[in-house]
């Protein structure tokens, strides 16, 4: 098993959230009621610019939607990915082929074979964070609240 820690960097993330102007959301939802979606609004309304992936739209969020990664016709900063682990690795293949500079796992998308594919081809991998809650974290304004505690929990430490 590797270190998923690896894959945490707060100043990887740092560089990530503060160069990219592109973002294609592999696995972006219509539905508003999903991550995905609130995810893409959240960027999108933050000056990203939002590619959609997701071969049964045409359009999310105002957006040309794309079927898959390789058919983007743009350059492409960071390859946010809502989709199964499982899927990572052929995901991982196509950020390379398109000269992506990230490939963002979102929570619970962990994959470290598509992880090891995405290095080998010259892509920063961040995994098991959500993009969000880090541009929150450290480009929007959760640290005011006093949230800069490198990790969101509903946890109380040390109150009863």
């Amino acid at each position: 098993m590797t270190d998923l820690s690896r894959y945490q960097d707060p100043l990887a993330i740092q560089r990530v959230l503060h160069t990219a102007k592109t973002i294609a959301i592999v696995g972006l939802s219509s539905n508003e009621l999903r991550a995905s979606n609130f995810v893409g609004y959240y960027v999108k309304r933050h000056g990203y610019r939002v590619i959609p992936v997701n071969p049964r739209e045409t359009e999310i969020l105002g957006e040309k939607c794309y079927a898959s990664l390789l058919d983007i016709p743009d350059p492409v900063d960071v390859v946010d990915v809502f989709r199964t682990p499982d899927a990572l690795p052929g995901i991982a293949r196509d950020a390379v082929a398109i000269g992506a500079g990230c490939l963002w796992c979102q929570f619970g998308v962990i994959n470290f074979e598509g992880a090891k594919i995405a290095e080998d081809g010259g892509v920063t991998v961040i995994m098991d964070r959500c993009l969000k809650v880090e541009h929150a974290r450290y480009v929007g304004r959760m640290h005011w609240l006093g949230f800069n505690t490198q990790r969101i929990t509903s946890v109380r430490s040390g109150l009863q």
